[in-house]
This record gives structure tokens, C-alpha cells and sequence, in this order.
């Protein structure tokens, strides 16, 4: 097998990562925008505002049982293995939605998918953060969702085009195309190494050295290549020494405080879902035509490039999310999505009410959404990801993030399953809701969400214990300094 070295493998694990998010991103935006079309509805019968929404977000519940799944048998498969599990079965799964005739048969389709995105979603991160050097780890991340996020336009765009079709390939040829950025990713796994922290955590001393000297070939000596690796080998042994990488250890408050960085976690992927993000990414074409009040085809067209601008805004947190740091973008930007959600429903309210000033709310609703969309992608969306891989211990942090992941796509399930029956029926206040939620978690974060910029990983043990005063943190102040230097080549910001 091929063996890369330096930038040419921290590349290589990026477009992994890169084509996992992409095809998330391309899965997120697919569907919502098919079910308006006449040939999605010729064929399934024009199913009702509430079956499509069950169409929609079933999918969310297979990915749901494959995060818990992942959590169960992912520490032991490995970061590599259980992503290409994953691959497998999307691939199956969006080979079943292509051929479906029946409601059944594409529900059926659906949650196979679901199943692989879970276990994709939640290892891809863990992978990029235990490769991704300290100083540009959010960087990295943001690299990823801003490939998720084209893979949002990208599919918003051939829905369009598509959408002046009216035979079922107007949906079954988008659908397949899931598979041009699966099967790649199979390809480039068969050629990257397992994560050192992973190998080092089960035992594979040697190999993961081996990856690590390979990984900084040519960037850093070699004795600092042995200070990192034993600096991972030094928090192991200290987690194992504790107890942590058992489902207990994940709701036990020990002196690396495992419980509170759990629920942490989990937190911050609810509060992404919850915030109302999804019910814009996939249902923007109804929300243009219901709420706002524009026409099919001006509605599909307008989705199109909210999308795209949600694909040009995701590079601004590139050059701040390690300047800024986590905290600063999440508490701005969030804080911005409550006000935006509140202007939305008074917006909207005078549309619903035909008002004098109905058309003039409409545009205004309408620059609300991109508005809603560029706060998030800055403050919110790539933070989500890196944060949970980064907060959680080593030994739980593939149980952990699958949890998490898991809590995301059952809040994603909900607001997928709610948005149409909501916007439908009560209208303008689905987004007072939305901005009474994203006002919430503001002073949740503020007081309990640490910073976490510059922090190699195994320093985020550090950072917990000594925030714990009631236990003896001896073995924390035991392990070497943090080493300054870079895990994997120079910064790119």
C-alpha cells in the first residue's frame, strides 16, 4: 500500500473528510428540494404536507441509529474502517431511493442512507481533529463545511435545473449522483493511515509513531515527533488510569470531568439544530413560496442562491475561527440569529396579513434568510463540528461524538418533520419560536462552554482538570508542558 508522507496524507485525510461533508451537505439539500417538483409527485401521488414531511425527515432517524450503532462498535473499528462502512451502505441506500416506485420503497431507501450518513457524520470529524495540527484545526474543519455547504448549492442548482422536467429521471438521476463523491472517498481510504491517537489508544505503539513521524516528515525533528507521541501516550495512560472510555465513564464527573464535556457535546449539536438551520437549508423553496409569498419558480430560483450564498459566506470563518476562537463567533453570531428569527416573524406576519406594506415585507423577509443563513455558516457552523472532537477525552471521544452526532440528527428529525406543518398552520410564529430557542442557548454557552483555540488535544485534559477544584489533579500537572509545535506542518492561516 501506498505510504504518504506530510502534507501529501494531512491532504489526502482532508479530502476524505471534505467528500464525507459534501456528500452530507449534497443528502441535506436533495431531497427537500425534489419533493416540489410535479414528476417527484407523479410518482409517489402527490403525498400531503405531512408526508413529505415524514419523506424528508426519515431520513434523519437512520442516521440516527447508525450514530448509536457507531457508538457501540466504532472505538473498536477504527476511525478509517467505520467510515467506509458507512460509504457502503449510503451507497446502497441512495442506489434504493433511485429505483423506488412506491412511498415504502424510497422511505425504506431513505433510511439506509440515514444509517451510513450517522456513522460518516460522526467519525469524519474525530478523524480530521486528531490529524489537523492545533493551530489551524478549526481552519481545517471550516475547509470541510464549506465543501458541505457547496455540496448544498450544488444540489440546489440541479434541482433547479431539473425541475422544468417532468419525467421521474427529474428526480432519480439527482438522487444517483450521490455516488460521484462516495465512491472517491472508498478509493482515497484504502490510501490514508489510521489516526495516531486512535492507534496509540489501542495499543499500536509502534504503527503510531510510525504515522506520526511520517506525518511531520521534513517539518519538525524527530525528537519532538517522540514528545508529541509521548505526550498522547502520557494522556492514554492517565484516562485508562481514571477510567475513562466506558459507557459510564461518559456521565461520571472525574477529575477530566468526562460528564460535563459529554453534555457539552451533545449540547452544541442540539443547539445547531434546534436554532431552525434545516427547516431554511431544506424546505427554503417552501418557505419562499408559503412565507414569503413568491411564486414556484421565483421560490426555486431565490433557494438557489441562498444556497449559494451560503457556499461564499462559509469561507469568511476561515481567516477567524482559530484568530477569533469558538466562544466569540459562537455568542456573536448566534445572538444575530435570535434578532434575524424575531424580524422574521413580524415580517412574515405582514405578508400573511396582506398589510399595506406586504410586498416591501416580502423582500424583507426574503434578505432576512441570507442574513439567517451567513450568521450561521460564520458563527455556528463549522464550530458545531470541531468543537465536540475537540472537547471530548481521547477514550471517549468516538463514543462521545456519536452520541452527539446522534442528539443532532434527532433534533434535525424534528425540525425536518415540523417546518411544513408549522409553516402552514401557524405561520409567522414558527419563527418566534426559532428565535426564542437561538436566544437560549446565549447564556448557556457564555457560562459554560470553555475556549478551546490553540489547544493540542491532549491539553483540553489540562484545560478540564484544572477548572475542577474539588478533586487532585497530581497526574495533570505530572505530564510535560504542552509541546509548542505543530502536529502536522506549518499554519495555513
Amino acid at each position: 500500500m501506498v505510504k504518504l508522507k506530510g502534507n501529501a496524507l494531512l491532504i489526502a485525510v482532508t479530502a476524505v473528510t471534505a467528500l464525507g461533508f459534501m456528500q452530507i451537505g449534497f443528502d441535506n439539500g436533495l431531497m427537500g428540494g425534489l419533493v416540489n417538483q410535479r414528476a417527484f409527485n407523479d410518482t409517489f401521488n402527490s403525498p400531503s404536507p405531512t408526508m413529505l414531511g415524514f419523506i424528508v425527515s426519515i431520513m434523519e432517524i437512520g442516521a440516527f441509529i447508525g450514530s448509536i450503532c457507531n457508538a457501540i462498535v466504532g472505538e473498536s473499528l477504527g476511525r478509517k474502517k467505520s467510515i467506509a462502512v458507512g460509504v457502503v451502505v449510503m451507497i446502497i441506500g441512495s442506489l434504493l431511493q433511485a429505483t423506488a416506485y412506491h412511498r415504502a420503497h424510497l422511505v425504506v431507501g431513505r433510511i439506509v442512507t440515514g444509517f451510513g450518513l450517522g456513522i460518516v457524520n460522526s467519525t469524519t470529524p474525530v478523524m480530521q481533529a486528531e490529524f489537523s495540527p492545533k493551530a489551524t484545526r478549526g481552519l481545517y474543519v471550516c475547509m470541510q463545511l464549506t465543501t458541505l455547504n457547496f455540496g448544498i448549492v450544488l444540489v440546489y442548482w440541479i434541482d433547479y435545473a431539473f425541475s422544468f422536467h417532468v419525467n421521474s429521471y427529474a428526480w432519480r438521476v439527482p438522487i444517483s449522483l450521490q455516488c460521484v463523491f462516495l465512491i472517491p472517498m472508498l478509493i482515497l481510504l484504502i490510501i490514508v493511515d489510521e489516526t495516531p491517537r486512535w492507534l496509540a489508544a489501542h495499543d499500536h505503539h509502534n504503527e503510531a509513531l510510525e504515522v506520526l513521524r511520517r506525518l511531520n516528515n521534513g517539518k519538525i525533528s524527530d525528537s519532538d515527533v517522540v514528545a508529541i507521541y509521548e505526550d498522547i501516550l502520557q494522556t492514554v495512560s492517565i484516562e485508562k488510569a481514571l477510567g475513562a472510555g466506558s459507557w459510564k465513564d461518559l456521565l461520571k464527573n472525574d477529575e477530566i470531568q468526562s460528564q460535563r464535556r459529554f453534555f457539552i457535546a451533545c449540547g452544541i449539536q442540539m443547539f445547531q439544530q434546534l436554532g431552525g438551520i434545516n427547516a431554511i437549508i431544506y424546505y427554503s423553496g417552501t418557505i419562499f413560496q408559503k412565507s414569503v409569498g413568491f411564486s414556484a419558480h421565483m421560490s426555486s430560483l431565490m433557494s438557489g442562491f441562498l444556497q449559494t450564498w451560503f457556499f461564499v459566506a462559509s469561507f469568511i470563518p476561515w481567516l477567524l475561527i482559530d484568530r477569533v476562537g469558538r466562544r466569540p463567533l459562537l455568542l456573536s453570531m448566534i445572538s444575530l440569529m435570535a434578532v434575524v428569527m424575531a424580524v422574521q416573524s413580524a415580517l412574515v406576519r405582514q405578508i400573511e396579513m396582506d398589510t399595506s406594506i406586504a410586498h416591501v415585507s416580502g423582500i424583507a423577509a426574503a434578505v432576512m434568510l441570507f442574513v439567517f443563513e451567513g450568521a450561521f455558516t460564520i458563527g455556528f457552523q463549522a464550530t458545531v463540528w470541531v468543537y465536540p472532537s475537540e472537547i471530548l477525552p481521547l477514550r471517549l471521544r468516538q463514543r462521545g461524538s456519536s452520541i452527539s452526532t446522534a442528539a443532532n440528527w434527532i433534533c434535525n428529525y424534528i425540525i425536518v418533520q415540523i417546518t411544513v406543518p408549522a409553516v402552514t398552520n401557524i405561520g409567522w410564529r414558527t419563527y418566534i419560536i426559532f428565535a426564542i430557542l437561538n436566544g437560549l442557548w446565549i447564556p448557556v454557552i457564555y457560562f459554560y462552554f470553555p475556549e478551546t483555540k490553540g489547544l493540542q488535544l491532549e491539553d483540553v485534559d489540562r484545560l478540564f482538570a484544572s477548572q475542577e477544584e474539588q478533586v487532585a489533579d497530581e497526574p495533570f500537572h505530572s505530564k510535560a508542558n504542552p509541546v509548542e509545535i505543530e502536529m502536522a506542518g506549518p499554519a495555513l492561516a
